[in-house]
């Protein structure tokens, strides 16, 4: 390093000799240390974060959508209405909603239905109720079930009555077209009936059977009995008989018989109440 410093300051050193020569003087020039520094540092970052998307909804299976075109809904609506004017002037319409679905391990059923009817101005038909029913099978004809219902008459005093329970049941007859089950379980009820309020424990023994004569035409029954605990003779009977027959594929007749009886109604009412509605249903 010292030899190309002296290599590199040789001219200047032969140009200051020739200054000092020429102007008689004496020039002292003292060269110390040159030091030249290449620094080259290249420093390259590279750090990329890329946020990973969120991802997308995973879409239906094929086995989920066979099995909801498998064990679909099926749901029908109803209605009915008679008018008569003349001698006399009655008015009479009602509407049901009723749809259930079954698969392999559960069954669900739900309803509401409801009437009104005057004659002559005077109202002589107000209810309104539904209901809701899950059986779990643990084989082919053996089941446990929650069920829940809810009603409300105002000719019969009643402002409401719940009642909700669980219970078991067993398919005596399960068939392609006809099947006949029956239940016993408990329940709790909670009534307001002729201005007072009631609330009891209840039992609940119950049978259900249809028959399909084709895929046109059908018949049903249901009955009930559901008795107070402490109170046996305090208890109720809901029966249900009816009959439908499809005039399209969608369209149908539908006739049913309704009674319920309640053995200790309120006051002035009778126990017996039974209702006969004819009307057009429509499937869904």
């Amino acid at each position: 390093m010292k030899k190309q410093i002296i290599v590199l300051l040789a001219p200047v050193i032969a140009m200051l000799s020739c200054v000092v020569s020429t102007s008689a003087q004496t020039n002292i020039v003292t060269v110390t240390n040159v030091v030249s520094v290449l620094v080259t540092n290249v420093v390259t970052v590279t750090n990329v974060v890329t946020a990973a998307p969120a991802p997308a909804p995973a879409p239906a299976t094929p086995a989920a959508v066979e099995m909801a075109k498998k064990y679909p809904w099926v749901s029908s609506v109803s209605a009915g209405l008679t008018i008569t004017r003349g001698n006399s002037h009655t008015l009479l319409y009602s509407a049901a909603l009723a749809t259930d679905k079954k698969t392999l391990d559960n069954e669900y059923s739900l309803g509401a239905s409801g009437a009104y009817g005057s004659q002559n101005s005077i109202q002589t038909v107000n209810n309104y109720g539904g209901f809701a029913q899950w059986n779990h099978l643990f084989t082919e004809r053996f089941y446990d079930y929650v069920r829940a219902d809810a009603n409300r008459d105002v000719i019969a005093d009643l402002d409401y009555r719940f009642n909700l329970g669980p219970g078991v049941g067993y398919y005596l007859i399960k068939q392609t077209n006809t099947t006949l089950s029956v239940e016993a379980g408990a329940g709790y009820q909670y009534e307001h009936l002729g201005g007072e309020y009631n609330s009891f424990a209840t039992a609940r023994l119950a049978e259900k059977f249809e028959h399909k004569f084709s895929d046109r035409a059908r018949l049903w029954q249901s009955a009930e009995f559901l008795p107070q605990v402490n109170k046996l003779q305090n208890y109720a009977i809901n029966f249900e008989l009816g009959m439908e027959a499809s005039i399209t594929k969608t369209f149908s007749l539908k006739t049913t018989l309704v009674d319920t009886y309640q053995s200790e109604p309120a006051a002035d009412h009778y126990r017996n109440d039974i209702k006969l509605i004819s009307g057009v249903s429509y499937k869904f």
